[in-house]
């Protein structure tokens, strides 16, 4: 247990100072700019409580709020992300005994399914970042184009990052 603990803790660093340090200085035609370190929040295991899950993202969403000069926006985006995890994993992947404890990868759901449960958990996370930070829907056009931009270089990111982590199942 104190494996996983430690695992996650360096998770959670990696991915704020890769977000902090790297991540937020790209912007490719300024619309595409990867958030990575929804990538936590995305590993972080399906039996794990909602009370820590929403404290977990929460706080990774504060650590780049605070480094970023975001006021609250990546801290509601990546708690209202945590609220819909569960959902969209269960929209990809069947209820069984098997695939409650599970982390997801994909070494442990397969290239379809994480494919489209990552897609999916970027493209929700892009939208609701996008529209909070706009806070109104005169720019409807500039929300589109952003957060489809920034769900594609994620994806990339993420799936090539996923790649080479090494999962034991």
């Amino acid at each position: 247990m104190s494996k996983e603990i430690l695992k996650f803790a360096l998770l959670f660093i990696l991915m704020l100072m890769a977000q902090v340090l790297i991540c937020n200085h790209i912007a490719i035609f300024n619309v595409a700019v990867p958030v990575i370190f929804i990538y936590f929040i995305i590993r972080l295991p399906i039996s794990l409580g909602n009370g820590w899950l929403f404290t977990f993202a929460f706080l990774m969403g504060l650590c780049v709020d605070i480094f970023s000069d975001t006021p609250g926006v990546n801290a509601l985006a990546a708690t209202l992300l945590a609220a819909l995890k569960r959902p969209v994993y269960y929209a990809y992947v069947p209820r069984d005994d098997k695939t409650v404890n599970l982390i997801p990868s994909i070494s442990s759901l397969g290239v379809s399914a994480y494919c489209k449960f990552l897609v999916s958990m970027i493209g929700i996370y892009c939208v609701l970042l996008f529209t909070i930070e706009y806070f109104n829907f005169a720019d409807v056009k500039e929300i589109v184009i952003l957060s489809a931009s920034s769900t594609v270089l994620t994806f990339i990111t993420l799936l090539a990052l996923d790649c080479l982590v090494i999962n034991k199942t």
